[in-house]
């Protein structure tokens, strides 16, 4: 496949992701103070079902991609402190893979039965700071030049 059609796949994924954190954490928190209880968990239950079976597929599309892409651009890579490209490319990395470990850590404390309220709100809280810095590093990248 091309780089177009990668950059395509990488972009939509990511709008599925990140509308999801963000849909996640800017409304369905404020809703919560208007619904009881037992209404918001359910609210919460159906949501966090469909996420867990739509989720994985969105972040294959989204890794695979990206690690398409970014073989592309490996000579980059290699050299991370060699230009403002290179060194916000790297940064994106190192932040798109926190977002994936703490994907896995949501997964498996969900399995476990050791998720809860304060550590799920931990994870949207540092998933959506991460994802807002990873989009302006993402235009940065082909901005920001020194």
């Amino acid at each position: 496949m091309s780089y177009p059609v990668f950059l395509t796949l990488h972009l939509f994924a990511a709008l599925i992701f990140v509308g999801t954190v963000f849909f996640e954490v800017l409304i369905l928190e404020s809703v919560r103070k208007h619904l009881p209880l037992d209404v918001m968990r359910q609210v919460e239950r159906a949501i966090g079902n469909r996420a867990r079976r739509l989720m994985p597929w969105v972040l294959l599309v989204l890794y695979g991609a990206g690690i398409s892409m970014a073989w592309q651009h490996r000579a980059a890579l290699a050299h991370p402190l060699a230009s403002s490209f290179s060194l916000l490319l790297t940064l994106k990395i190192v932040l798109a893979l926190s977002v994936l470990g703490h994907f896995i850590t949501a997964m498996v404390s969900i399995k476990r039965g050791t998720m809860h309220a304060r550590r799920s709100r931990f994870i949207h809280l540092s998933v959506f700071f991460h994802m807002i810095a990873i989009v302006l590093l993402a235009k940065g990248m082909f901005y920001l030049h020194w």
